[in-house]
């Protein structure tokens, strides 16, 4: 019996607006799911798994051995479309993000404007910012479509609650009178860094951005910037 690939509702909402017969691009692939699946099933000819990080490419990696598809699937690790060639592609999915980082991953890349390249879009945050960008940068929205799965998937290994979400963004902070320092990821593909940084410049909040953090500080490097940051600031309650 051929083993089959069971997609989140998410996922396999995302999988089916993928045109069929397209040299597919996967950005963000974690565990290459997704392109994987459609390779089984026929749908692809090919596809490139991407991602800015080399643990969850890896996975990727072990995701195409394992259902056996890894001649037809290449891994790149990049950040966004940066390493892919416009030649290489027929259509773009970047499901899981922010909705300003999908944003600003298609403003690095115009080439996928100017050739018409379909999308596949599925953001976890800030959808109206994205509509508004998508909009502006010359883009049209020809189809949407809502799944339902009540729990947000991360690639740091935790599940992430959706009711909880839902409640923060119905009860938001308005006054914040701790005085607080904030250390955020330019790479968090989680929360967005304009959320961050309106959030600072309201409530007199010190924000440092640190360009290679994620939304989860957890390799070495970016263990000892935390480090430092804490440090920094503990000197100045002295």
């Amino acid at each position: 019996m051929t083993r089959r690939i069971e997609l989140s509702p998410r996922l396999r909402l995302a999988a089916d607006l993928v045109p069929e017969g397209a040299r597919l691009a996967d950005v963000g692939t974690d565990h290459a799911y997704l392109p994987a699946c459609l390779l089984m099933e026929g749908k692809i000819p090919s596809a490139i798994a991407a991602d800015l990080r080399e643990g969850p490419l890896s996975r990727a990696r072990e995701t195409a051995a394992e259902y056996g598809c890894g001649d037809r699937m290449a891994f790149r690790l990049c950040d966004g479309l940066s390493g892919i060639r416009p030649e290489e592609t027929d259509a773009v999915v970047i499901a899981g993000m922010g909705g300003e980082t999908i944003a600003q991953i298609l403003e690095a890349a115009p080439w996928v404007r100017t050739r018409k390249i379909p999308l596949v879009l599925q953001p976890m945050s800030s959808i109206p910012e994205l509509r508004q960008r998508l909009g502006e940068g010359g883009f049209r929205i020809l189809e949407e479509r809502l799944a339902r799965e009540g729990r947000i998937p991360t690639t740091f290994g935790q599940t992430l609650s959706w009711e909880y979400l839902r409640y923060v963004r119905t009860h938001p902070a308005r006054r914040w009178r701790t005085p607080t320092a904030i250390l955020y990821g330019a790479r968090d593909h989680l929360t967005d860094r304009e959320t961050v940084e309106a959030f600072a410049a309201r409530n007199g909040c010190r924000l440092t951005v640190e360009e290679a953090g994620e939304h989860w500080f957890h390799t070495p490097e970016q263990l000892a910037v935390v480090d430092r940051w804490q440090r920094a600031c503990l000197a100045d309650l002295e």
